[in-house]
């Protein structure tokens, strides 16, 4: 099993669970982030006053999934989450060592 986290822009967040729902991913965890890559934030004018914005509003997305579905559901965001501009986000892999359904008491892949 593995645990992929990616940050995405927060106005591809609908696009990108309709595309994980549609190959069947049926749950993801989403939250309010802020940060910045290499696009090192922005630069803001406010009543005339020139301004940076260090840190950037991201979605973090979390999804756990067998093995074998890894590739199909990073092929899926990054297409789905790509706009071709700076920031567009990142995705990470970790290996998951296990998962337990706190209702059922199943573990491993069963509890995805």
């Amino acid at each position: 099993m593995k645990l992929i986290t990616a940050i995405i822009k927060t106005f591809k967040l609908d696009e990108v669970r309709e595309a994980l729902t549609a190959i069947g991913i049926e749950g993801m965890t989403v939250a309010e982030c802020k940060g910045y890559g290499r696009q090192k934030g922005q630069t803001e004018i406010y009543r005339g006053a020139e301004y940076v914005v260090n840190f950037l509003p991201k979605l973090k997305i979390e999804i756990a999934v067998a093995d074998d579905r890894v590739e199909q559901v990073i092929e899926t965001i990054s297409q789905v989450a790509r706009t071709g501009k700076i920031g567009d986000g990142k995705i990470f892999v970790f290996s998951l060592e296990n998962a337990i359904r706190i209702r059922t008491g199943e573990t491993g892949a069963e509890a995805l």
